[in-house]
């Protein structure tokens, strides 16, 4: 283990990424460098740095000092030796599996991933030539039955988005290795204060940056972490694909993780408060939280998520969605928004969030009901969001 991997998660949300570049003026913040390029005064330097030789920025598109000292820092947090970031979670995401996947290559995965990997799983990947096995969540069994008859990737998202079922990523990246697959964990909902799917066996984390990293809901981009290999082919994908992050919302996103841990921290302390009392409720019919013991991915949360279980619950009020219409615009303290992971609460069903890509019928074949509440939450104080919750849910009878 490195010096740095000995280091506290909110030492290095402050510090990580930023030692290892000259600020500019001795300036105590990253700042943000908007050039589209960056200039040199010799050819041979300017060559050796276009060839990666030296250490060197040549073009935004490539390389950019805001966006390296935020990948640095996600590297730093994931305990990776490299990171690549993207415009967004789902560039990171789509550039992530085309850059391994090729026609008659196979893919192992879940049903209920988030609504837009599952529309890459069902529509994009097929047309390709690329086999797509979508396997029940709760089943260690067919996903490793599945995984036996051999593939190229497996793709996990854990806790999944947005039912926050759990799936054992030390136990199937194990399966994945027999038969040489690639294994890629969404780490988004869990983040990498409370859960490091690289050191449960997986080759390459990602994230949604604009979630909780960033926790303002003001940055949009996305991330991948791993060893340095696979983290340089992507990066090759992804610099000639285009998808990259830009330098102000990388700044955003830096000055957002900065707090990472105390957010999360506190996130994690109200979800589980929130869910224990939403248990007892009358006009709540199902509640979905790592945390609880009734959840069925409670022990083996409880074993790969050391630092909390999360800020996100679902929900299943009585009435489905006809109910929802009545209690949520009754919040006062959350937004109805597509978004998640901020320090704001934020609330909304899967139809017009995570899986508004989705028609019902599929949404159902993933287990997901249309009464069903995405419930993400913020760092108010949970007496409030609770007393709030009540009076909304007193509009249903």
């Amino acid at each position: 283990m490195s010096d740095k991997n000995k280091i506290g998660q909110s030492t290095k949300s402050i510090w990580g990424g930023e030692q290892e570049h000259e600020l500019y003026e001795r300036s105590t913040q990253v700042p943000v460098v908007h050039s589209v390029s960056f200039g040199y005064k010799d050819i041979d330097t300017w060559h050796q740095a276009a060839l990666g030789m030296v250490d060197g920025h040549i073009y935004s598109r490539n390389s950019n000092p805001t966006v390296r000292a935020f990948e640095d820092k996600c590297k730093e947090l994931e305990n990776a030796e490299a990171a690549t970031s993207f415009s967004s979670g789902m560039a990171a995401i789509s550039n992530s599996l085309l850059t391994f996947l090729k026609s008659g290559d196979r893919i192992v995965s879940i049903k209920d991933s988030y609504g837009g990997t599952n529309i890459i799983f069902n529509e994009f990947l097929p047309p390709l030539n690329i086999d797509v096995s979508l396997c029940e969540t709760h089943d260690d069994e067919q996903i490793k039955n599945e995984i036996a008859k051999g593939c190229q990737i497996l793709y996990l998202e854990t806790p999944t988005n947005p039912t926050v079922k759990i799936t054992d990523i030390k136990k199937l990246s194990a399966e994945a290795k027999k038969v040489g697959a690639l294994v890629i964990v969404d780490n988004t909902f869990a983040t990498p204060i409370n859960q490091h799917p690289l050191t449960l066996g997986a080759d390459i984390v990602l994230h949604s940056a604009s979630k909780y990293l960033g926790g303002h809901a003001d940055a949009l981009g996305g991330v991948i972490c791993g060893n340095k290999d696979l983290i340089k082919k992507v990066n090759h994908y992804r610099e000639i694909n285009g998808a990259t992050l830009s330098p102000m919302d990388a700044y955003s996103l830096l000055r957002g993780m900065k707090t990472l841990k105390l957010r999360i921290e506190k996130q994690n302390e109200s979800a589980m408060i929130i869910a224990k009392h939403l248990q007892k409720h009358p006009m709540v019919e199902q509640v979905n939280y790592p945390g609880l013991e009734t959840h069925p991915g409670h022990e083996i949360a409880k074993e790969q998520m050391p630092g909390g279980y999360g800020g996100m619950l679902s929900f299943a009020v009585k009435g489905d969605l006809d109910a929802i219409k009545i209690f949520l615009p009754k919040l006062k303290y959350a937004h109805m928004a597509a978004n998640l992971g901020c320090v704001e609460t934020v609330v909304g069903p899967p139809s017009t969030t995570s899986h508004v890509e989705c028609s019902a019928n599929e949404r159902a074949a993933a287990g997901i009901p249309e009464g069903l509440v995405r419930y993400s939450c913020g760092i108010e104080d949970v007496e409030d969001l609770i007393n709030d919750l009540d009076q909304a849910l007193s509009y249903l009878k």
